[in-house]
């Protein structure tokens, strides 16, 4: 909420009665916040400042947000976060920093006095949720996850029509999403490689995954057992498939997994013409030593109320989308989305995700798109439509981005989501992560993640 002190810290500036927002993270992900609070909720909102561990970095994005706000905006050092909370009158911060870092920030943020706006995932470990859990029970401030998947209008479709009872109550979920050898490659030459800094896949990625599952069923995961293995990246596979006869791919340009900065201007600038500051590569080879997080992952999972989902990732695929079958007492619904077709060789490896960026089919038989199928018991199979709105997510991210701005208003989807939600997301993760280490089931209650696992318990309708 904003601050009820109308004027600046100074006593004198007018605040206009708009939230006052710091920025902290100036990497890739920030920029739709960043735009979309400049832009379409401007009236609403102000950005006071941005901050970065890399200077340049922020520099760039402050130089961008001053020309789009047309007023100054600062550049703050974040580890002077508490101070410049106090100091500029900050109602709420946006995290879009590295995973392992959004604890940290999150709980300075409450204590400094501010609300806290993060992307997912909350956080990358059992301690980080229960940091996070205990700053917000000593503070009373609130934290938003950004899980934008639930706004996007195929994942509400489905939930409407679990929640509309058409397949009656649901037993199991069978999900299977697939990375491409673009987008996919891209979590293996970037930070997320380590699992200490993003929790691998299974936390960084499937968080998303698993919230839309919690949330289509309105249920909480309570036993987690996970297989999974790097088989494709890294350097032991590369050399394993070369012993075996197989040559490293080349495309027209090269080979199609390295990236090349200079190829790609925006990425140039946020990236390489700012490396010599902290040493951050960008472009990390995908088939080099270092990488310990996994490519190919399956989870079964238990639900408090009997379901069962059963999950798998893959991030070498030659397509990109995922597909769903909710299974229930009365039916089946189905869901198919097609985000990329085909990644053919000139695509080379500029880093795009499909879901945010229209892309054209060039033959084959695999068609991007998506479809809704619900098939009840005793019935013919009926399609139902989606529709999309414009923008990235089938419009999915201005919703989300109207929410986190304006304010939830009454959503009979429930699909603003708080701390709780987040902690329920990562916990999937977690208990996998901990399962691939033990090679035994995981009951998520015995990871100790803080008092939020029996607070969202009890929220779960009977």
């Amino acid at each position: 909420m904003p601050s009820a002190d109308p004027t600046g810290p100074d006593g004198t500036a007018p605040r206009e009665g708009r939230t006052r927002y710091l920025l902290v993270g100036t990497g890739h992900r920030c920029e739709m916040y960043l735009r979309s609070l400049l832009d379409d909720h401007a009236d609403v909102a102000e950005l006071v400042a941005v901050g970065d561990s890399n200077p340049g970095r922020a520099e760039h994005y402050r130089r961008l947000a001053e020309e789009a706000a047309g007023a100054p905006v600062q550049v703050f050092d974040p580890a002077a976060l508490t101070r410049t909370i106090r100091e500029q009158g900050i109602d709420r911060v946006l995290i879009t920093t590295p995973d392992v870092t959004h604890a940290d920030y999150i709980c300075e943020t409450l204590h400094a006095g501010a609300d806290a706006v993060v992307e997912k995932p909350l956080t990358i470990d059992a301690e980080g949720c229960r940091r996070v859990t205990a700053a917000v029970e000593e503070t009373g401030r609130d934290v938003v996850v950004t899980f934008n998947y639930r706004y996007s209008p195929r994942n509400t479709a489905l939930k409407d029509v679990v929640q509309s009872g058409a397949v009656g109550t649901v037993t199991s979920v069978d999900f299977s999403w697939v990375l491409d050898t673009v987008h996919g490659a891209d979590y293996f030459r970037r930070w997320h490689r380590q699992k200490q800094n993003s929790g691998g896949l299974l936390v960084h990625k499937s968080s998303h995954h698993f919230d839309l599952v919690n949330w289509w069923l309105g249920d909480t995961p309570e036993r987690v057992y996970a297989s999974g293995g790097l088989r494709f990246y890294g350097r032991d596979n590369a050399e394993a498939r070369a012993r075996a006869g197989v040559p490293r791919p080349v495309g027209p340009d090269g080979d199609p997994f390295a990236l090349d900065l200079r190829s790609d201007e925006r990425l140039s600038r946020l990236y390489l013409d700012h490396q010599h500051h902290d040493g951050y590569r960008r472009d990390q080879d995908v088939f080099s030593d270092g990488i310990t997080i996994e490519d190919n992952l399956a989870l079964v999972v238990d639900y408090a109320r009997g379901a069962t989902l059963c999950y798998s990732l893959n991030a070498h695929s030659p397509w990109e989308g995922y597909r769903v079958a909710v299974n229930g007492t009365e039916g089946r619904a189905e869901l198919e989305v097609v985000e990329r077709a085909a990644v053919l060789p000139a695509a080379g490896g500029t880093p795009v995700d499909p879901s945010v960026t229209a892309g054209a089919d060039r033959g084959g038989a695999r068609r991007r798109g998506e479809r809704l199928v619900v098939q009840r018991h005793w019935e013919t199979a009926e399609e139902v439509p989606v529709r999309n709105g414009s923008g990235s997510h089938g419009g999915g991210d201005r919703l989300l981005l109207a929410d986190v701005f304006r304010g939830p208003g009454e959503d009979p989807y429930g699909r603003p989501s708080g701390y709780r939600d987040g902690v329920a997301a990562v916990s999937v993760g977690i208990a996998g992560n901990l399962s691939l280490e033990t090679g035994a089931p995981v009951r998520i209650a015995d990871l100790d993640l803080g008092s939020t696992a029996a607070a969202r318990r009890s929220e779960v309708p009977a």
